[in-house]
């Protein structure tokens, strides 16, 4: 997806207290995947009507939304952890994982689109939340420094990675020894999942699974009957041999 003007990046705080140097170039299976497995995946994300998506994304009627505190809790975080929010859209999650980790903690909201990144640098501001530091990323590296964070968490965001095993060696070079990857996505079953979904979603949840062990994570488990629409899995950097 190319990013939005320029303009606007240069009124957003990307950081909000604590420098983040990028990420080495990632190396290991990413270097098989050369092309995109989605072309076009992100289109729809070029110059977004954010307040449109805001309330479209954080609507009470969505799965994820109404199963928030209950997702929030299968990612079971303390205060002092730091967070990664990856696909971080509009802060649904950012802003309650910033309460969770306080005092101490710190959550890396992480976006590809502009818009998004300013929305989220300025809800926060408005509700007061201090512990947030937005990142504008690439379609090939989560923009974050080696091995800072305890957890990488992903809300229907997997399925938009054009360079999904790329995308992974940049989540695990961030990741500290043991940290975990959890995963929300839509469930992809034929005849089960509404049509949209099945031409949408790229991987169903068995096929995402094993790309993420072939990216050097080993799978925990997955929480079973939380939610109708969408599943959540839980995965652990696997340690160097």
């Amino acid at each position: 997806m190319k990013p939005p003007a320029r303009g606007l990046a240069s009124r957003i705080l990307l950081i909000s207290f604590l420098a983040v140097p990028t990420l080495p170039v990632a190396v290991g299976p990413a270097r098989a995947q050369e092309e995109s497995v989605k072309p076009g995946i992100n289109k729809n994300y070029e110059n977004p009507n954010i307040e449109r998506i805001a309330k479209s994304y954080e609507r009470e009627g969505r799965e994820v939304v109404k199963k928030l505190d209950e997702i929030v809790a299968a990612c079971e975080l303390r205060p002092g952890m730091a967070v990664a929010d990856v696909g971080a859209g509009t802060g649904l999650f950012t802003r309650p994982f910033a309460r969770k980790v306080a005092p101490g903690g710190k959550v890396f909201a992480v976006d590809i689109t502009e818009e998004f990144v300013a929305w989220i640098e300025k809800t926060c501001r408005e509700q007061g939340i201090e512990n947030v530091a937005c990142v504008k990323n690439t379609d090939t590296s989560v923009e974050l420094a080696p091995e800072s964070v305890d957890m990488v968490f992903l809300c229907d965001t997997y399925h938009h990675f054009e360079y999904p095993f790329k995308m992974l060696d940049s989540i695990s070079a961030t990741l500290k020894p043991g940290g975990r990857l959890v995963i929300v996505d839509y469930k992809k079953e034929k005849g089960v999942s509404p049509d949209w979904v099945m031409g949408h979603v790229r991987a169903d949840m068995k096929t995402v699974i094993a790309e993420c062990e072939r990216a050097g994570f080993t799978f925990v488990d997955e929480v079973p009957d939380l939610m109708r629409e969408n599943y959540l899995i839980r995965l652990e950097k696997r340690s160097a041999q």
